[in-house]
């Protein structure tokens, strides 16, 4: 039989005009994530105000600065018991770095976030990083834009994946709006938190993130936030440097994911409620901040300082130490807190002790490349890393050392470990995140491509005896399908009859008068040989069948094939053995497929 024709109604995506609803939400909710974002700045600000220097106003300041002595211990311990209540009492979701729990909203929760935890959330991190915390208000920020988001969602009638958009889109937007890195909010949204590269959903989250980031201009005033002064082209000596500066980055966030996790599982052995656990984590931010205050507080002004090379010496070990310290055992106690800042922190002094023995280069370049280096190798989100990289800086020369840099530690942590530090929280709780994203074979193949062309078929007055007797035969060509196709006397498609449909014919059977077609289906549900196979799977699942005839679209009583299971496993078949079958040879010449 020859292949049949087929009409091509297939496109490279699967948007539709869904996606313009989509986007006007999408611009409402990057205007609100702008907004929320500067509530956040302004409740941290003003939180730090009070707690370290007993003044009511939200100017910005550093907790670095404070004269309170020995006094500083309290001020965190305090913090992290007000956190603790609010958890406790409150959301226990308000716990955390922020990104983790999008994560798990979106998958196992049909992106629906609670609206007390849209409220709680920022107020238990502006609590947090305000009484000394050593986070950063991104994931906070990218929780709370996210849980608006979806509460905004949820005022429409709209399905999980919209919600998810629309959840992501608050999130990307709310990251775009703390750092003016538009871009990098965009990538981490496909990275991390969509599971998927549509038009559906990039443009809602694209359009998002730049709202956000042009209404932050009259909030928070224009990026980029660490500006340096512009470095010349690298030169090849640089660049492997920065290869080795990466692959020291990658074992630094190794050790550093380790040791929030060992933290964290050596709160859970104390012998009294989570709910606690913030205090202890408190006291020790107290301690660590009496003994270097520059681990106090988001740290932006620190980061500043080590692009600009302020920082040298014995002091870059300190806060090194420091800041790794007590962000891993605060962040292990369940307070509330981000990631991003403080592994850019913890990057740039590892980079600046590093610049010492570089023998080219300035310390700001292995500074900005540690940073990348260091986020996207313990994110596990290297485009993300290197892009925010730019942005915070502007600084565009320096992308082949960044790329380099990242993907080095991106090498190391994926190789030693299993998990990112925000996938391992996920985990902890029984949900797996498979983060290689690929297309799905079944979306690459047409139906006609793998359907049986060779289908045995049964005519409509045949006796269900007759069939029984067939199919009982192994050499009959009956007895190899499943379900076989019901014709008429001219050829024409009438019905189907599965074996299932003669188990539930017995009686009929033993009665010896029943036909094929009375005990079939007559009410077809069928394929078209230019369908994608992904579609009729997806229909087979629905309508619970195992089988499905394909018929000629401009006649659907004209068979010309069978797919049954057989067929859509040898299809997934082809693609396990594309991953894992190894091969010797090469082609000479023109390879012709048929």
């Amino acid at each position: 039989m020859n292949k049949p024709e087929t009409i091509d109604t297939l496109a490279d995506f699967s948007t539709d005009k869904r996606v313009v609803t989509l986007s006007a939400m999408a611009i409402v909710i990057g205007a609100m994530g702008a907004v929320v974002a500067a509530v956040l700045v302004w409740l941290i600000n003003f939180i730090t105000n009070v707690s370290f220097y007993g003044r009511f106003t939200a100017g910005s300041i550093s907790p670095a600065g404070h004269h309170l002595g020995l006094w500083v211990i309290l001020v965190p311990t305090i913090g992290g018991l007000i956190i603790g209540l609010m958890a406790r009492y409150g959301s226990e979701k308000i716990r955390g770095h922020g990104i983790p729990e999008a994560l798990e909203a979106i998958l196992i929760g049909r992106s629906k976030i609670e609206a007390k935890v849209a409220l709680l959330k920022p107020i238990s991190s502006a609590i947090s990083i305000g009484t000394g915390g050593p986070f950063g208000a991104e994931g906070p920020i990218i929780m709370t834009g996210g849980a608006f988001g979806s509460l905004f969602a949820q005022f429409f009638h709209l399905s999980a994946a919209e919600r998810k958009t629309l959840l992501v889109a608050g999130a990307a937007a709310g990251m775009s709006a703390i750092f003016a890195t538009p871009i990098a909010a965009v990538l981490l949204a496909v990275e991390l938190l969509l599971f998927e590269w549509k038009p559906r959903s990039f443009i809602p989250v694209a359009l998002a993130a730049a709202v956000a980031a042009m209404v932050r201009i009259p909030l928070l005033g224009a990026g980029p936030i660490f500006p340096i002064v512009p470095h010349a082209a690298l030169s090849t000596q640089m660049i492997l440097y920065a290869g080795l500066v990466g692959l020291i980055a990658g074992v630094a966030s190794g050790v550093l994911t380790n040791m929030v996790y060992g933290f964290e599982d050596l709160f859970t052995k104390l012998p009294f409620h989570w709910m606690w656990w913030p205090i202890i984590g408190g006291a020790m931010i107290g301690i660590g901040g009496y003994i270097d205050p520059r681990v106090l507080g988001v740290g932006y002004d620190i980061i500043r300082d080590l692009l600009r090379g302020d920082i040298v010496g014995p002091a870059l070990i300190g806060l090194l130490i420091g800041k790794s310290l007590v962000w891993s055992i605060a962040l292990g106690s369940g307070t509330s807190g981000g990631v991003l800042a403080p592994l850019l922190m913890m990057g740039g002094a590892l980079g600046a002790i590093e610049a010492h023995w570089i023998p080219v280069g300035d310390p700001a370049l292995w500074t900005l490349i540690s940073m990348a280096a260091m986020m996207g190798g313990t994110m596990r989100s290297p485009f993300t890393a290197m892009v925010f990289a730019l942005e915070l800086t502007h600084d565009l020369n320096v992308l082949p050392g960044l790329l380099v840099g990242v993907i080095a530690a991106e090498i190391v942590t994926v190789l030693a470990l299993r998990r990112s530090i925000l996938t391992e929280k996920v985990a902890r709780k029984g949900h797996h995140i498979f983060r290689e994203y690929s297309v799905d074979p079944f979306q690459l193949v047409r139906v006609d491509e793998v359907m049986d062309l060779d289908v045995p078929t049964v005519p409509e007055t045949m006796k269900l005896t007759e069939l029984v007797k067939q199919i009982t035969i192994p050499a009959s060509p009956l007895s190899r399908h499943q379900a076989l196709p019901i014709l008429s006397a001219d050829g024409k498609l009438k019905g189907i009859i599965t074996r299932g449909d003669l188990l539930r014919s017995m009686s009929e059977i033993a009665e010896d008068g029943a036909t094929v077609l009375e005990a079939g289906t007559s009410a077809l549900i069928v394929a078209y040989p230019d369908e994608l196979l992904y579609d009729v799977v997806s229909r087979m699942l629905q309508k619970d069948i195992g089988q499905i005839l394909v018929v000629e679209r401009t006649d659907p009583t004209k068979l010309l094939g069978y797919l049954g299971r057989r067929a859509i496993i040898q299809t997934r078949l082809r693609r396990i053995n594309e991953e894992h079958k190894r091969e010797t040879g090469f082609v000479w010449g023109t390879q012709v497929t048929t």
